[in-house]
């Protein structure tokens, strides 16, 4: 990595953050936070993340994440400068800031979210914290900052008795994320003892496979230190560890660990370097692992960990069978995804990919990069919008224009306030397709929904409808700055996800894309709809029907979307004037068939009453938790109303009616 790498890359990513600060009517350090986050979350670094800022008195926080791969709670501080190449941040000023957000921990604990106003999102962080701290085993605080650090990492402390570790993500950290060419730092493991081996022929030369057994314990360690990091990208999110243990790996774990390795299939993994110690009778064993990716076994990876963690299980008795490919680096990106594929179809699983290389993002960059839009200020002049199909391609193409006079020029024909990712392009797409649910769980969640419910029938992308997609941007963008303006105080892209949906629903899906292309804006009538809407769709999202439901758990779910659809609100008549005659067309890539999980499956075969009757029982006899006894009143009314079902609610759901058939419950079926 060069200075001059260094300075490109940080020239970029101010000047993004700030422009993106401008356009959202947001703070830079908010922005900063919110694009880290979102960049650690892809990279398999964090999970749930949430941000929201308070700072008082020896406390400082910028968001939290509650990571249920490692069962960690998640703290995040922010330290942006205007000036990062000239700033350092010295061992004395990391760890003052640690401490100031280790005090948020602490005041958590003793009760700060009754102190905060209950519609502030962070009142939601305060109480989230508070209850995740009775269940995590361990704290991670991270700084994210965008000036170089002196010191790279902090050895572990305790805070309270809780275990807590340190990351520190500067600018050199940062960097080497977004210019590695993965989407995470690599992982190299090293094993105390050598794992014996057996080498296959090698029958290509950019590849070679080895088997061997690794002890379950050490697999459960290393999903510990890397979570899902661990595993291959493309299929990360197929990972079924969502509230719950496989029930037939942990019933083995617990009750038959000697079997473990006869009855189950293994892992399988890729490397791009392994290095061996020999052994004293001649054979090989391996000491080092460069670039360790779990393609296949991910589910059994993560029970184990879960069964060691929760429920204590002893692992000394474990074995796990594995097989490890060796593949040159410059192959990784070709053979990883098909060894993957290919190691999948045991799990009949539809492997997706998530990466910049699928065809609907391939197809959505070359007609975007051809598209004129017209000139919306008058001048004449007309643009283009950038669709960044992998992060940083802007920054590489205003680098390439070598003077500033060319540069000036990129920057006027390509203006960043018209650059949008493929993140953004899901919360345009699940904002207008009525999934303003789903656009609430996040940019890395939501993003992942998109590509799964696309599936194989990749839309075709013409030019039609990517004039169609940049009206929906430009339809959240306003509706964003519209939200902004109200000064609500938090959950604006709730707020603007659920407005939007609602007014296409309340149109009847006539609200003119076209026309929105053609004046690349809003019409002032459709401006004052949305900002009369939003005020009700607003109350609805910061006051969930049960009183101490986290609002940012609520707008995520599917029953807030109905009791948005349920406001009283109708169209005004000086925008119904400029709908279209015909609901627009709604060309996008979400499929409405969409694949159910076998744990969703299940449930849908229980019918209603009988999930009902399971509430009652259990109110009854006291038998479950009380939030088991929820999930199942829960299920029954998804069940009624036809409501999507997460995998998450299915699988604690068959938990809770397994646990309630071992203590008497009877099915009336």
């Amino acid at each position: 990595m060069t200075q001059q790498d260094l300075q490109t890359y940080v020239q970029g990513l101010v000047a993004d953050v700030l422009a993106t600060a401008e356009a959202e009517n947001a703070t830079a350090p908010d922005t900063f936070t919110r694009r880290v986050l979102d960049d650690l979350e892809q990279a398999g670094e964090v999970e749930n993340t949430f941000t929201a800022y308070h700072r008082a008195h020896g406390l400082e926080v910028n968001g939290y994440g509650a990571n249920q791969s490692l069962g960690t709670l998640d703290l995040f501080i922010t330290h942006f400068s205007l000036a990062p190449t000239e700033d350092r941040l010295s061992k004395a000023q990391v760890e003052a800031l640690f401490k100031r957000v280790a005090a948020f921990v602490r005041k958590c604990r003793d009760g700060l979210a009754r102190d905060i106003d209950e519609s502030s999102d962070v009142h939601d962080m305060c109480q989230a914290v508070e209850k995740t701290l009775s269940d995590a085993p361990r704290i991670r605080l991270f700084l994210l900052t965008d000036v170089v650090s002196t010191v790279s990492a902090l050895p572990p402390g305790e805070l309270d008795g809780l275990k807590v570790s340190y990351e520190i993500w500067d600018l050199n950290r940062l960097h080497r994320l977004s210019s590695s060419g993965t989407l995470s730092e690599p992982i190299v493991v090293e094993f105390d003892t050598p794992l014996p081996c057996l080498a296959t022929p090698e029958t290509d030369r950019n590849y070679s496979v080895f088997l061997a057994i690794i002890p379950g314990q050490e697999l459960a360690d290393l999903y510990g230190r890397h979570g899902t990091r661990l595993l291959e990208l493309n299929v990360r999110s197929f990972l079924q560890t969502k509230g719950g243990v496989n029930r037939g790996i942990r019933d083995t774990l617990l009750n038959n660990p000697d079997r473990f390795l006869a009855y189950n299939n293994g892992i399988t993994a890729t490397a791009s370097k392994v290095e061996f110690t020999h052994l004293p009778d001649g054979g090989q064993a391996i000491s080092r692992i460069h670039d360790l990716q779990i393609v296949n076994g991910g589910q059994t990876t993560a029970s184990i960990h879960a069964a060691y963690a929760r429920d204590k299980a002893d692992l000394g008795r474990v074995h796990v069978q594995m097989k490890l490919t060796r593949v040159s680096a410059d192959r990784l990106q070709e053979i990883v995804p098909e060894i993957s594929k290919y190691s999948n179809t045991q799990n009949k699983v539809t492997v997706v990919d998530f990466s910049s290389n699928h065809p609907f993002h391939v197809s959505l960059e070359k007609v975007t990069r051809s598209l004129w839009a017209p000139a919306a200020d008058g001048s004449g002049q007309e643009t283009r919008w950038f669709y960044e199909r992998a992060r940083g391609q802007y920054t590489d193409a205003l680098a390439r224009e070598r003077t500033p006079a060319n540069q000036r020029k990129f920057k006027a024909l390509h203006p960043l306030a018209q650059k949008f990712t493929k993140a953004d392009a899901a919360k345009y797409i699940h904002s207008w397709s009525g999934l303003p649910h789903l656009v609430s769980r996040g940019a890395e969640k939501n993003f992942r929904e998109m590509m799964m419910r696309m599936g194989d029938a990749v839309p075709d992308v013409n030019v039609s409808y990517a004039q169609r997609l940049i009206a929906k941007a430009i339809l959240f963008k306003a509706t964003d700055k519209i939200v902004a303006a109200r000064n609500f105080g938090g959950y604006k892209i709730n707020i603007t996800a659920y407005s939007i949906a609602r007014i296409v629903e309340a149109t009847g899906r006539r609200i003119d894309l076209d026309r929105i292309w053609r004046e690349q804006r809003l019409s002032p009538a459709l401006t004052a709809a949305l900002d009369e809407l939003c005020q009700p769709v607003r109350e609805v999202i910061v006051t969930p029907p049960r009183t101490g439901t986290n609002i940012g758990e609520w707008a995520k779910r599917p029953d807030c979307w109905e009791e948005v659809l349920a406001i009283p609100w109708q169209v005004p008549d000086s925008s119904v004037a400029e709908l279209a005659e015909e609901p627009v067309e709604d060309s996008n890539p979400v499929s409405q068939d969409d694949a159910v999980s076998g744990d969703v499956a299940a449930v849908k075969a229980v019918p209603a009453p009988e999930w009902f009757a399971l509430a009652r029982w259990a109110k009854e006899t006291q038998n479950l938790e009380p939030w088991q006894r929820q999930v199942a009143e829960n299920l029954g009314r998804y069940l009624n109303n036809d409501w999507e079902i997460a995998d998450k609610l299915a699988s604690q759901a068959l938990r809770a009616i397994e646990e309630a058939k071992r203590l008497g419950f009877h099915t009336t079926a």
